[in-house]
């Protein structure tokens, strides 16, 4: 069996701090780099290993599309 503590699911504010980051950034990166979150009921979760993993490949770190002015 597992490490049950560190196999929980985060928080969006848990995971924010983990990453470093604010909140807003989580929601935006859900919404724009597919950031692998998962919902359930109103709330994100995630864990740590899809995040890590997501980080590593550099999702994280692309640069956003330029909008048109």
């Amino acid at each position: 069996m597992g490490d049950v503590i560190g196999d929980r699911w985060l928080s969006v504010d848990e995971i924010a701090a983990y990453l470093g980051v604010k909140r807003h950034t989580i929601y935006k990166w859900i919404d724009r780099k597919n950031m692998p979150a998962h919902k359930v009921g109103s709330l994100w979760k995630f864990k740590r290993g899809e995040i890590d993993e997501w980080v590593r490949k550099g999702e994280a770190g692309e640069p956003e599309p330029r909008r048109p002015q």
